[in-house]
């Protein structure tokens, strides 16, 4: 076992590295020793790691060597070689950057040093900055390298640790958000918390109190953190005269600073002076919009913005007013939705969410994505419809009236009989039903809502009744007793999609609805049977004992030289005297076990097929409600899984039980009622799918139908080519019943029926049309027929399976129906490819002859930031009105209490939320959320979605929101646009340049809604708004509006021209996916043609390749080029701290043609530089002395005038004390691998590692030197 040496410091970060890296490698868990090691280790300092005989070099000494092996044990590292470089790279930046700067600040708190108060300031600011420069990196991101905690978060945590308990107050914390937010969530990790305990962040800078050392130690002696006590423990060598001499010196500094403390104490107990108090920094708070306005009634747009974007206020009233002015219906603008269309139509109905449901993420990434459709589709001009509806979710319905009756009232359904169940179901989804309208509505969804459906309405369940009668009478739907799954508790089949798999590992107690006590499962019971007239048995195995009391055969592999002497034979069941065949059927695999397997054909899928191939009998053990029948006493009336026990005790009595040993399985589980399912025989109706299921198979292989993205076709090919047939009868009340009717004929010469028998059920629209059929079936009058109606309703599936063609009044012939079917797109997750895409498919060319959509856009299942499935027990299911609102991390918690979990999931929830959302989730909004979900899609099948990285959106709105303020003070109020975008030839180069970006966005965006790229188009109006309009062109134009006050105002003209062209189209881009920024901002914009401009962005076109065409190549590689030497020159200001000095620059160019195209952009270097002066040089011409260089390309370097305006000895003297260190850095490093073992002994990736940093060293180092040259020559 390995052995971990680390401080006994509570605050040594240090050691505290290892402990955390430690707890992150639960499989090499060192064992953990607060002593110095043994001298023998020749170990330098603490912690140092001794490893267990044979691996390697025996001791690993400093946190960097000792963390990284850790952290590397428990793939803590990286995950592939360029995160392992990132992770390298921050622990650089920890060492070089932050741990000096950190110690600078809180050491002198801690008494390590005297406290200088200029030093301290200084170090102060400067770790502000540090700081600063990590929180900008963490803005998008909620771990340092890829999603989940790496060495680089222990590092840089353990590192910022000191400064967040004693010097950060909360007002730092407040300027540092996301450093905040991501340390907090480092911390409240388990592995942290076991390390360093709950964290006290600090309220007020302050001297810190010596912490007792509780670890129990007795030979160190300095307990001061992060220092090397390795050589002063009582037991070392002596220590030398330096080290005393800086001891004394320590002293001397303690003295001075207990004399301070004494001072400010005395000033304390004297009476106070009036001061006078500062003002508090005003942080941005909530603005709502508080201006009376009717609902409906159009938003008041003539006030002044708010200072800030607030979502609260932007999302005010827009949403009524659009629906009441009829944006969303495709009647819009035209007369009837017939009005032919040259822009075409567009039609999309929504994946109706259940009526019970409350909205969670993955609605939201549905919702975003089909909004942003609709309302790209609805702006081109198309005839647009995006149809709403809701799912009458049987199952999910019927529990919760269930569950509400037996709460509020004592009664089961059964107490009120069917009928009254049903109103009561009725009243229910009246009163709630339309909460998730509410909810999509919050979301900006566009849907016409006058067209809102409802399976359960009379209009679907027309058609649903519609469509089993023509399938029952075409012989497609028919009647057979087969297995299903079978939900005890709910006394119900339930599908696939509702049958969750639980995989154990091994022996595993679950909890099952209806028991007292937990139930085992994961385990393999083996038992015998004896053959029948011989002393021979034989020995088979089960997970599920209980079933053998229905076993009717033993199976055997045909070609087991073991059996084969037992062809013809009977084994003897020991509580019956049933006999059983021994069956020979190639379905065993004679490799696992002892090759004989026993046989239950009424109670396991593959059993029930060996028992049709061999003619078995089908003996039902199980009721409805899981007690045993058709089974000898003591069993008979027991409970399934109280039998299990006793057949098992019985077993045991009679000397045939063999073993029990753990077995990993899946244990099949319903997601309703969380009842372990059991496969059961019952009559039950079957839709015949093979032919429907060729068809649509052969839509797509066609490509008739296009399923995107393509990586699906696997999937939809290998369903549909091996498709079975499909269970439509559920055991409920609360449904679509299904019309078919058993008959009893009362007349002598028909025999009586069976209800196995298809010819003895009719199909029928009332129940007179289905006597009349029966009687003409039967040859006999009318009033000889009786029949009693399938008390069983239809699966769910088969009224969503029709939903395309049922919302618009199939199978009548109706306006809606010729308009909008088939319909353009259907958009989903890829979870429900074959339980409805595929239904809608079949269900819809069986009954149409039409394919009910061209395309099929599939997108990812939506997981949290982890990668982990959303789970209420996890405590990661996010309502997105808590990502819009904002919610305390109580808030959270709260949900969780009002959630059907038990109390240790509740619990498990809670730390899982602490975890993640230690300060709760902030206010995002709609739009940033939005925006996200669609930005995420570049995910492949899964998004990991990190709540935290929404917020970096809603930063991205503020941006907004402050880019069109100034740009419309810019404007003026007596701005007047022209009646069309286009250009005067008069557009400097600046305008011609970002017209271009524009034009190259607008392409973009058209490219990429056509490819269903999200992530392409989220990322080119990002960029085009951040990073091209607000950084480049909004600063580069300044200067011509502050000459245009004195000079001519034509330029000023033409420049505002463009501004108002990039913010009328830009918004226009943005508008489908940020519904409510867009459009308040837009509505401030003066229109080009006021009288005949839509009145709404929503409705106004969106830009167009073919009228936004500005695209110059030329202009944007002279941009891109000129760009590399502003950021080249902003680099090198950053490098000697120029912030507000300017400074000339010399440009130095290899040709005749840059110093052109220098001349040219020299205002926008200048501007966008901060430089005083652009001088471009050519080759051949001096560039004066006293100037820092860099090179900007092959083409231009950049040299910048420092003479005078820094202290140049100062800068030298620095530059000489970095030049020693990183000399000894790399000497040491130097040493390190010219050792004659390296090669052998150090791993190929430390090596590699090793090399990089020498590497980056030796750069380093060239820079500094090149840096002292220049500087002397200043001199």
């Amino acid at each position: 076992m390995a052995t971990l040496y680390v401080s006994p410091h509570p605050d040594d970060f240090r050691s505290l590295l290892a402990l955390v890296a430690a707890e992150f490698c639960p499989s090499f868990r060192p064992q953990i020793i607060t002593e110095d090691p043994p001298a023998s280790l020749n170990a330098r300092s603490r912690p140092a790691l001794v490893l267990p005989a044979g691996q390697g070099d025996p001791v690993l000494s400093g946190s960097g060597a000792v963390s990284w092996y850790l952290a590397f044990q428990g793939k803590r590292a990286g995950l592939d070689s360029r995160q392992q470089s990132q992770v390298w790279q921050w622990l650089s930046f920890t060492d070089n950057e932050l741990i000096p700067v950190s110690c600078a600040v809180v050491f002198p708190l801690m008494g390590v040093n005297g406290v200088d108060k200029k030093v301290q300031q200084s170090s102060r600011a400067e770790l502000m900055r540090v700081l600063k420069v990590l929180d900008q990196t963490l803005a998008p991101r909620t771990f340092l390298v890829g999603e989940s905690i790496t060495l680089a978060d222990m590092a840089v945590a353990t590192a910022v640790l000191l400064p967040f308990k004693y010097a950060l107050e909360p007002s730092d914390r407040k300027s540092l958000i996301n450093v905040t937010r991501w340390f907090t969530t480092c911390i409240n990790q388990p592995q942290f918390l076991k390390v360093l305990g709950q964290i006290t962040l600090c309220e007020k800078v302050g001297p810190v109190a010596q912490k007792p050392n509780t670890a129990g130690v007795t030979k160190v002696t300095n307990t001061c953190p992060a220092v090397d006590c390795s050589n002063t423990t009582t037991n070392g060598p002596p220590k030398t005269e330096a080290q005393l001499k800086k001891e004394a010196k320590k002293r001397e500094k303690l003295e001075k600073f207990q004399q301070k403390k004494e001072m400010e104490a005395k000033k304390k107990t004297q009476p106070p002076t009036e001061k006078k108090a500062k003002p508090e920094k005003k942080e941005l708070g909530v603005t709502t919009y508080n201006i009376p306005t009717a609902a409906g009634d159009k938003k008041d747009v003539i006030s002044q913005l708010p200072d800030s974007y607030s979502p609260q206020y932007v999302e005010a009233a827009w949403y009524p007013w659009w629906e009441k002015q009829g944006f969303f219906k495709p009647e819009y603008g035209r007369k009837r939705v017939g009005e032919e269309n040259p822009h075409g139509i567009f039609m999309m109905c929504i994946p109706p969410p259940n009526v019970t449901g409350s909205l969670h993420l993955g609605h939201a990434l549905t919702n975003a994505i089909q909004d942003c459709l609709t309302r790209w589709h609805r702006m081109r001009g198309e005839t647009t419809l995006w149809n709403p509806g809701c799912d009458h979710a049987g199952i999910a319905t019927q529990v919760v009236v269930e569950k509400k009756l037996m709460r509020e009232r004592g009664l089961s359904r059964h107490d009120l009989g069917r009928e009254k169940f049903i109103e009561e179901v009725w009243k229910w989804k009246n009163e709630k039903g339309d909460r998730i309208y509410h909810q999509l509505k919050k979301l900006g969804s566009s849907l016409d809502w006058d067209r809102a459906c409802f399976t359960m309405d009379s209009k679907l369940s027309y058609a649903v009744q519609e469509a089993f009668i023509r399938l029952h009478n075409e012989g497609v739907i028919y009647r057979s007793k087969r297995l299903v799954n079978w939900s005890c508790t709910l006394n119900s089949a339930i599908s696939d999609i509702e049958v969750d798999k639980k995989e154990l590992t091994g022996r595993t107690l679950l909890p099952v609805p209806g028991y007292k006590d937990k139930v085992e499962f994961g385990v393999l019971v083996s038992f015998a049977y004896k053959v029948d007239g011989s002393d021979e048995e034989v020995i088979v195995a089960t997970t599920r004992i209980e079933t053998m009391l229905g076993d009717t055969a033993v199976a055997v592999h045909p070609a087991d030289p073991r059996y084969q002497h037992l062809k013809g034979k009977m084994v003897l069941h020991p509580f019956c005297e049933r006999k059983l065949p021994v069956v020979f059927d190639e379905f065993v695999d004679m490799n696992f076990g002892t090759g004989a397997v026993k046989i239950t054909p009424a109670h396991d899928h593959n059993d029930y097929e060996v028992g049709e191939r061999h003619n078995l009998a089908f003996i039902n053990i199980l009721d409805e409600n899981g007690l045993l029948i058709n089974v000898p006493p003591p069993f008979l009336g027991m409970k399934r899984f109280e039998a299990r026990n006793a057949v098992l005790q019985a077993l045991k009595d009679r000397g045939q039980f063999k073993e029990v040993k753990d077995n990993p399985m899946v244990v099949p589980v319903c997601s309703r009622s969380k009842d372990i399912v059991e496969p059961l025989l019952k009559p039950q109706w079957y839709v015949n799918c093979t032919d429907m299921g060729k068809q649509a198979a052969d839509a797509v292989r066609e490509g008739r139908l296009k399923i995107i993205p393509d990586h699906h076709l696997k999937t939809w090919f290998n369903w549909m080519d091996n498709i079975r047939d499909w269970c439509i009868s559920r055991q409920l009340w609360w449904g679509h019943r299904i019309p078919a009717y058993f008959i009893t004929v009362n007349d002598p010469s028909v025999k009586p029926g069976e209800d196995m028998d298809g010819d003895y059920w009719v199909s029928g629209r009332s129940e007179q049309e289905a006597k009349e059929k029966a009687a003409k079936r039967f040859n006999v009058t009318a009033d000889k027929i009786s029949l009693r109606q399938d008390e069983d309703v239809l699966d769910t599936w088969f009224s969503s399976g029709i939903f395309p063609f049922s919302i618009f009044g199939w199978p009548n012939e109706t306006e809606d129906l010729n308009v909008f079917y088939p319909g353009t797109l259907l958009e989903t997750g890829h979870d429900i490819l074959f339980f409805w895409v595929a239904r809608m498919v079949m269900m819809g060319l069986k009954l149409t002859g039409k394919l009910p959509f061209k395309e099929v856009y599939l997108h990812a299942v939506v997981r949290d930031a982890h990668g982990r499935k959303m789970s209420k027990s996890l405590g990661n299911v996010i309502d997105p009105l808590d990502v819009i609102t904002g919610i305390s991390l109580e808030g959270l918690h709260d949900q969780l209490m009002d959630s059907n979990l038990d109390a240790l999931e509740v619990e498990r929830a809670k730390q899982g939320q602490k975890a993640d959302y230690p300060n709760g989730i902030p206010e995002c909004g709609t739009d940033a959320l939005r925006f996200a979900l669609c930005a995420y899609t570049s995910q492949g099948r899964d998004i990991n979605l990190d709540v935290n990285r929404i917020l970096g959106y809603r930063y991205f709105c503020n941006k907004l929101w402050n880019a069109v303020k100034f740009a419309m003070k810019t404007l003026g109020d007596n701005f007047v646009p022209t009646e069309k975008a286009q250009l005067c030839g008069e557009e400097s180069v600046s305008d011609r340049w970002i017209l271009s970006r524009l034009s190259a966005a607008v392409s973009l965006c058209d490219a990429a809604f056509k490819a269903y790229d999200f992530p392409s188009i989220t990322t080119s109006i990002y960029n085009f708004w951040l990073y091209e309009l607000c950084d480049v062109y909004l600063e580069s134009v300044k200067p011509v509006f502050i000459k245009a006050e004195e000079d001519s105002q034509r330029q000023a003209q033409v420049c505002r021209q463009t501004l108002y062209t990039c913010l009328d189209v830009g918004l226009r881009l943005l508008s489908p996916m940020m519904p409510f920024v867009t459009e308040e901002l837009y509505q401030r914009l003066p229109r080009r043609q006021p009288l005949t401009d839509p009145p709404s962005i929503c409705v106004t076109a969106y830009p167009d390749t073919k009228e936004f065409s500005w695209q110059n190549e030329e202009v944007d590689r002279e941009m891109e080029f000129i760009m590399t030497v502003v950021k080249t020159i902003r680099s090198l200001r950053a490098d000697y701290n120029l912030t507000k000095t300017r400074a000339d620059c010399y440009l130095q160019c290899s040709d005749a043609a840059t110093v052109s195209l220098v001349q040219k952009y020299t205002l926008q270097i200048q501007t966008l530089s901060y430089c005083q002066a652009v001088i471009p040089l050519t080759a051949n011409q001096m560039v004066p002395e006293g100037c820092a260089v860099a090179i900007a390309s092959d083409r231009c370097t950049v040299n910048l005038m420092l003479k005078g305006l820094i202290d140049v000895e100062k800068e030298v003297t620095k530059l000489m004390a970095k030049k020693g260190d990183l000399e000894k850095q790399m000497e040491k490093l130097r040493e390190k691998m010219a050792k004659s073992d390296y090669r052998e002994k150090v791993p190929v990736k430390v090596q590699e590692q090793d090399a990089e940093k020498l590497r980056q060293s030796q750069t380093e180092l060239d820079k500094v030197k090149e840096a002292i040259e220049n500087f002397r020559k200043m001199m």
